[in-house]
């Protein structure tokens, strides 16, 4: 039971997630609007980690899982794809390079920050 009330936690963010993308003019997903609802949930105590942690922890488990049907939809396009391999690939090296470094800068400066709090 514990389970079913997780997950309904979870998916009253997504709600209000996709409310607030049907009211506001902004270009922003529901999804991250979800997220972003229950990121400060939890920062002001409203939720509580624990009830949500078992359900979050099950769906980032599965998440690999959830990318299927976005790559299914991929292999549809193929065709339009291979007609145009120079913009795809004139921009698929610039942002991976660019996802990459700005992975690699956040790691450091996170791990950096928790060698100082840990000093103290």
């Amino acid at each position: 039971m514990k389970y079913i009330f997780q997950f309904a936690r979870l998916a009253a963010f997504c709600l209000a997630g996709e409310l607030l993308h049907a009211l506001l003019p902004l270009p922003v997903p529901a999804s991250v609007y979800g997220l972003a609802l229950l990121l400060a949930a939890l920062a002001t105590g409203l939720v509580k980690l624990h009830q949500v942690r078992e359900a979050a922890l099950f769906l980032t488990g599965i998440f690999p899982l959830l990318f299927v049907p976005a790559a299914a939809g991929v292999m549809e396009l193929v065709p339009d794809i291979a007609a145009m391999p120079v913009p795809i690939l004139l921009a698929l090296f610039p942002v991976t390079a660019a996802v990459m470094a700005v992975a690699g800068i956040v790691t450091q400066r996170l791990a950096r920050g928790e060698e100082t709090n840990d000093a103290e």
